[in-house]
């Protein structure tokens, strides 16, 4: 029993010889917060050894008056680690602002320029948003008559001119065609969006003034020379050149002297001004008056030994041409004062001459006139009604329109050795100029606050030219260009191979129809019978 009870209750006996000295603890009173403990402190090798140690009394915590400027700073230094990190705002531009209401979008609307002319609805869609302010007459009270003087119109004021004439707005284009983008009037939106409208047309503009010129001047050249003829004339790096002949230098840049600028600070906004003067010579008094920009005011002479192109092997042709091209070089006067006789077959009759090469009519009664042609016609729904005063007029009309026809589904393999210009290259040149010019008179009027950059992307997309190739394809027409069998077998199994031909035979349609029914058949083409822009997925 008495074994049981020690071996139970050891701690008993221990708790009771204890008593005594935690009694005089209890009775000590320690002023620090040291640790009853011992600390055992490990040494860094590396860190030398004389360390020393300080023990510091801190108080028990105090509770600090509710005015207190240190507690106020704790209690907001407690509520930004609790809070989450603030977001980084987008810029002001990106933000979305509230739509207007219907009322004010009506008046904004109505009271735009871009609505001011009824007659002229691409030349409508060019002008700014907006009126011009004190600002912008400013500009033009300084620096329009210049600029006038220099590329060689009347000093008077464009406003006294009858409202159904065009050129009454060319002040307003002439103004906004100077303001590029480094400019200090481009921060304006109204005038910014008008100047990148304008260059957006401009470039179109002159590529088709320079395509017709020099396939008239040179009826026996294939398109490869004539394009750089074209770049030489009109390249960015030539573009300063000009600006300086004309002497319209100081209205780029007022404040600056151009020959002394990099190329990166100069030939950006000489491009700009330069595209932008002819979308605006262009609206307002069409394309004779470009030829005579181009090669009065700034001096271009495509005789010239830099605008001469590479030598390369031509092949020698042996067919005769035109009776107007013979022997006789075409001038730009020529070109830009010629106006066909009332009778004529065509819309462009020296244009179409120019293409579709006299010996074309050997060509006539052949397979293809008789078992595809008829197929190509009802597709594309040619030919067009035309009333003519002589019945004879209408066939011959539609003869040459069999022949065009059929050069342009004739591939360069076929024919290319024999006569260089049985095959659709110069319609083709002349076919991917237009359309790129009708593509942007479209886009001009049917989105009438987009800038030029975003035209510009819209356009590029649009005109891509596998969509050129596929718009052929899905009316079927691909099955009946003319290859040779060499190339016919190689194509047989090969779509990246024959994907361009079908975009060069689209692009020689439009050209076709430009030089027989003009630009409005262009555009019968391009929107109702291929439904341009209607990008259709493949169907899987």
């Amino acid at each position: 029993m008495l074994q049981s009870f020690n071996s139970t209750n050891p701690s008993m006996e221990l708790s009771s010889s204890l008593t005594p000295f935690s009694k005089k603890l209890s009775e000590i009173s320690f002023s620090s917060s040291l640790c009853p403990f011992p600390l055992e402190l490990h040494q860094n090798p590396s860190k030398p050894k004389n360390l020393r140690i300080f023990a510091v009394a801190i108080d028990p915590p105090q509770e600090l008056p509710r005015n207190s400027p240190q507690r106020l700073l704790k209690e907001l230094a407690q509520r930004k680690k609790a809070t989450a990190p603030r977001k980084k705002m987008p810029p002001k531009r990106f933000i979305l602002k509230p739509p207007l209401d219907d009322k004010k979008l009506t008046e904004r609307f109505l009271n735009s320029p871009q609505l001011s002319l009824k007659q002229f609805p691409l030349l409508s869609s060019c002008l700014p948003s907006s009126k011009l302010n004190n600002a912008d007459k400013t500009w033009i009270d300084e620096y329009l008559l210049e600029a006038k003087q220099a590329l060689g119109y009347p000093l008077e004021k464009s406003d006294e001119l009858g409202d159904d004439n065009p050129a009454k707005q060319f002040d307003t284009l002439l103004y906004l065609a100077f303001q590029h983008p480094s400019c200090d009037r481009t921060n304006a939106r109204h005038v910014r969006s008008a100047h990148s409208r304008l260059w957006f047309l401009g470039q179109y503009v002159l590529e088709l003034a320079l395509a017709e010129f020099f396939l008239q001047r040179y009826p026996r050249e294939s398109p490869g020379p004539m394009r750089e003829r074209v770049f030489a004339l009109i390249g960015k790096r030539n573009l300063p050149k000009w600006i300086k002949a004309a002497s319209l230098q100081n209205l780029i840049f007022p404040y600056d002297d151009m020959d002394k600028l990099i190329r990166k600070d100069r030939e950006p906004p000489v491009k700009s001004v330069f595209w932008a003067l002819f979308g605006a010579i262009y609206l307002c008094f069409g394309m004779p008056e470009v030829y005579r920009v181009l090669f009065e005011v700034f001096g271009m002479d495509p005789e010239a030994e830099d605008c001469q192109p590479r030598l390369r092997r031509q092949l020698e042709d042996v067919d005769y041409v035109s009776v107007e091209f013979e022997g006789n070089k075409l001038s730009w006067q020529d070109v830009a004062t010629y106006k066909p006789p009332e009778d004529a077959l065509f819309a462009h009759p020296r244009l179409f001459r120019a293409c579709v090469p006299p010996g074309m009519h050997r060509f006539r009664g052949n397979i293809w006139d008789y078992d595809s042609k008829p197929q190509v016609m009802q597709t594309i729904g040619y030919p067009l009604a035309v009333t003519d005063r002589i019945p004879e007029i209408t066939e011959a009309r539609n003869i040459e329109l069999g022949l065009g026809l059929q050069l342009c589904f004739l591939h360069p393999s076929k024919y290319k050795f024999e006569h260089p210009r049985f095959c659709f290259e110069r319609l083709e040149y002349v076919g991917q100029k237009i359309q790129d010019l009708v593509m942007a008179e479209r886009l001009l009027m049917k989105h009438l606050d987009a800038p030029g950059r975003w035209l510009q992307e819209r356009h590029r997309r649009v005109l891509m030219n596998k969509f050129c190739g596929r718009y052929l394809r899905e009316k079927y027409l691909h099955r009946f260009i003319i290859y040779s069998e060499q190339v016919q077998d190689a194509f047989e199994h090969n779509r990246r191979l024959r994907n361009p031909a079908t975009t060069a035979v689209q692009q020689a349609l439009h050209g076709l129809s430009y030089s027989v029914y003009g630009k409005p058949d262009v555009r019968r083409l391009m929107f109702e019978a291929f439904d341009f822009e209607q990008i259709q997925p493949k169907s899987v």
